[in-house]
């Protein structure tokens, strides 16, 4: 740190006392050993059982008052949020009981909501009838997914989950991660538990807004959720490269119902022709009305796409 800051190590240690003394940070180990991590300033942990539970009652009881005194930005996203998180608990888990909890430091804070139900990623499949739970989170991943569309839109997860620095779902052995890379499970899970567990992180000073992620994914001068950012690489199971056509096939799955896809090939160094063609030929001839755009391409990526577009305006000039 002495070094990183331009400070003495005679500075850096006062600065650390200090830190220590504010009770912002933790000192383990003797002199020569001593660790630094932050220290938890609040943290709030409670179960609630399910049946009649409010999601408002949750965030009063549990959230406010750890977040109370964070920017108003900040509060409004963690309302977003959890509340959001909650309303799935309650409404589609079939769980007995719903776990929440919350831990601030200095920095950051993290939330979670918990249950013992099915799990997302089995129910997903089970209600889309997809081949593979996998497959659940490339469908999250694209946005309005959900069991129960005459009682919700499907865009609590993927708002939540843009509107957090750091956002993970587990369920038995998969991830749904967004961001920050996977965050430390906060409360005794075995890694094969039923249920689901979503766990948030904010920093408690981040400019983020709720209007500027509804805005990104919105159709100018509208309120519709017509705009969706898909990572191409959860069409790809472990072992797999992207070169077939049903794997495009998943992958274009319900872009008709957006009118512009970004796919972000950041993770995918090559694809091959026959997946190419089918997303970039044969499915938006299918569907002109719907925008692809692409992000982070390899140049064997691009030129593959390349390929696939030309074909596309050969087809159209014939």
């Amino acid at each position: 740190m002495a070094t990183e800051f331009g400070l003495s190590r005679q500075a850096a240690h006062g600065h650390l006392q200090r830190l220590v003394r504010d009770q912002q940070i933790e000192a383990a180990g003797n002199t020569r050993a001593r660790v630094y991590h932050l220290a938890i300033l609040r943290e709030v942990a409670r179960s609630y059982v399910r049946e009649g539970l409010r999601e408002d009652v949750v965030w009063n009881e549990v959230f406010v008052p750890v977040v109370r005194d964070l920017p108003e930005n900040v509060r409004d996203i963690w309302h977003y949020g959890v509340t959001e998180m909650v309303n799935n608990a309650i409404d589609h888990a079939g769980s007995p009981v719903v776990h929440v909890g919350v831990r601030r430091n200095a920095l950051d804070t993290d939330g979670w909501v918990a249950d013992d139900g099915e799990g997302i990623f089995l129910k997903i499949q089970r209600a889309m009838d997809l081949y593979d739970p996998r497959e659940s989170i490339l469908e999250l991943a694209k946005g309005k997914v959900t069991t129960d569309p005459a009682n919700h839109t499907g865009e609590g997860i993927f708002f939540s989950s843009r509107m957090f620095d750091a956002f993970d779902i587990r369920s038995g052995r998969l991830h749904f991660v967004q961001d920050g890379g996977d965050l430390e499970v906060p409360m005794e899970r075995p890694a094969d538990a039923p249920g689901t567990l979503v766990v948030m992180r904010l920093a408690n000073d981040s400019p983020r807004t709720l209007m500027s992620v509804f805005h990104e994914y919105a159709a100018p001068d509208a309120f519709t959720f017509d705009k969706t950012v898909v990572p191409v690489r959860l069409a790809q199971f472990e072992g797999e490269k992207l070169v077939s056509r049903s794997q495009a096939k998943r992958l274009v799955h319900r872009f008709e119902w957006f009118r512009h896809v970004v796919l972000d090939f950041a993770g995918v160094s090559e694809i091959g022709q026959a997946f190419a063609d089918e997303l970039f030929r044969v499915f938006v001839n299918a569907y002109p009305e719907v925008l692809l755009t692409t992000v982070n391409m390899t140049d064997d990526v691009d030129n593959m796409v390349r390929r696939a577009r030309a074909r596309r305006s050969g087809d159209n000039q014939a």
